[in-house]
């Protein structure tokens, strides 16, 4: 009796035993559910399962048959180009190998003293592409400018053409040129470079070190660069090899359309090139053929991006538009009532949202059209009426600072009032007035905002800055933390800058 008790026990110590051990999976399984679910909710976790891809996967695409297609219309262009009094047979202050022996006098006894400079040719390359059957070919301006002699040849054909320049421009650095063939030319197509994506596949023909047909590939990398080349700047950048000669040559879509024209790349910068979209290249194209150069609207004004920091000195919400950092006197603008620190966000009914905007659409705009412009000042929004005019060659003046000064400790610039001995150095009018800076602490505000010797100070938190008095009341009431605004012209052009004053 007292066994069966016993084993009776020991049962039922087994079955609490196992009910426990299921309670304990029940509720760690709770636990583990409950934590799992809070994980999900502040992330995406990983469940083991195979990933269904957002969409299915496709294999790099194969260029063979654009490369056929497309390079038949490519060209090699070769120039020769006259550099004068380059070619001397002794440069002066040199010495050749016998002078050491025989001394200047044997020399001018026998050979009639210096070797004079002689002019000698030099041969450069580039590419170029066939935009219609008659034989009208694009390329860079950079690649044609100043030849005396350009040859064009095809891949697949060894004769040599000779091209004469139809038109060229150096702002947007596009040349058109023809040459006379007796059979129809391949041509190549001209695309929509505005429906480029940042992503898209591309491919560049050229010829690279006098290698012609030469096909590369890669993606548009960014657009609508900025490269300081000039005020129309508006790049595709391409991780597409571009190398010295690829330069006018073509950068086609997976179309078989032309979307850009190859023009520059970064010294050491690999697979960083550019190229300008082939629709601002048709804006300008027939006004080459027709008249060999550009005629481009003009209304006086130098613009500026503006940041947020310079958008919260002119008292606006948001960072959008061209800022006029300054107006030529007697220019469309300036008759207009535009005035430096006006904010421009529409012309003639196209938003302004971008600095790149504004010049491109004021030099679309025909020569004596009258346009409605909308811009901010002083946080408010007014029209003006601006007849456009013609855009003519800049005028660049060079800086030099002088001395006798007045120091800003809190700003670490030196600056002195311009004389008009000074006014003549500086490249300006004789009676011009202000204060320019003779020096810059590298390590104080000035310098990380930008400002260097030479930069002329017009104004301080628009108050025009005439003298040095006029600069001690402005920058009186300076403390540390403080932002001032400063207009400032260079030999770039004219500009504002926010300074923040340091702690």
């Amino acid at each position: 009796m007292a066994k069966k008790k016993s084993l009776f026990g020991i049962k039922s110590l087994i079955v609490v035993a196992i009910c426990c051990f299921i309670i304990g999976i029940v509720i760690t399984a709770a636990f583990e559910v409950t934590e799992t679910s809070e994980a999900q909710n502040f992330w995406k976790e990983h469940n083991g399962a195979p990933k269904a891809p957002s969409t299915l996967p496709v294999g790099l695409p194969s260029f063979a048959q654009l490369a056929k297609a497309h390079t038949p219309s490519v060209v090699n262009i070769s120039t020769v180009h006259v550099v004068k009094g380059g070619g001397q047979m002794m440069v002066p202050g040199l010495k050749g190998p016998f002078e050491d022996f025989f001394g200047d006098e044997f020399f001018e006894k026998f050979f009639g003293g210096q070797q004079q400079q002689r002019d000698f040719k030099r041969k450069s390359l580039g590419s170029g592409f066939v935009i219609n059957k008659e034989g009208y070919i694009l390329t860079n301006n950079h690649v044609i400018e100043n030849a005396t002699e350009i040859v064009v040849t095809f891949s697949e054909e060894k004769k040599e053409y000779k091209a004469e320049v139809i038109g060229s421009d150096k702002k947007l650095d596009i040349g058109l040129i023809k040459i006379e063939a007796d059979h129809d030319l391949p041509v190549a197509a001209l695309g929509d470079s505005d429906a480029l994506s940042i992503g898209d596949w591309v491919m560049a023909i050229g010829n690279p070190f006098g290698l012609g047909g030469t096909v590369t590939a890669g993606i548009i990398s960014q657009k609508g660069r900025v490269l300081g080349a000039g005020p129309y700047d508006d790049f595709l950048q391409t991780d597409a090899s571009i190398n010295p000669g690829n330069s006018g040559g073509p950068l086609f879509d997976l179309s078989g359309e032309v979307v850009g024209i190859n023009t520059a790349i970064i010294a050491r910068g690999q697979g960083i090139g550019f190229a300008i979209p082939i629709n601002i290249v048709k804006e300008v194209l027939l006004q080459l053929r027709e008249a060999g150069s550009v005629s481009r609207g003009w209304i006086g004004v130098s613009i500026q991006s503006l940041t947020p920091e310079l958008a919260e000195h002119f008292g606006i919400e948001n960072d959008s538009g061209a800022l006029i950092s300054a107006v030529t006197p007697g220019d469309p603008a300036e008759r207009a009532g535009i005035r430096g620190g006006d904010i421009i966000i529409e012309f003639n009914g196209k938003p302004i949202e971008e600095l790149t905007q504004l010049p491109r659409t004021v030099a679309n705009t025909p020569k004596g059209t009258k346009v409605k412009v909308k811009l901010l000042r002083d946080g408010k929004e007014i029209s003006l009426f601006v007849t456009v005019g013609e855009r003519e060659e800049d005028s660049v003046a060079s800086v030099t600072p002088g001395s006798g000064t007045q120091s800003e400790e809190l700003l670490g610039i030196t600056v002195q009032a311009i004389t008009p001995g000074l006014a003549e150095t500086l490249g300006l009018a004789k009676k011009d007035k202000g204060v320019v800076i003779s020096d810059v602490d590298s390590s104080g505000p000035a310098a990380m905002a930008g400002l260097r010797r030479g930069d002329i100070i017009r104004e301080i938190n628009k108050h025009r800055i005439e003298d040095l008095e006029a600069y001690r009341k402005a920058t009186d009431d300076l403390k540390a933390g403080k932002k001032i605004l400063m207009l400032i012209e260079r030999e770039e052009g004219t500009f504002y800058l926010s300074i923040k004053i340091g702690e």
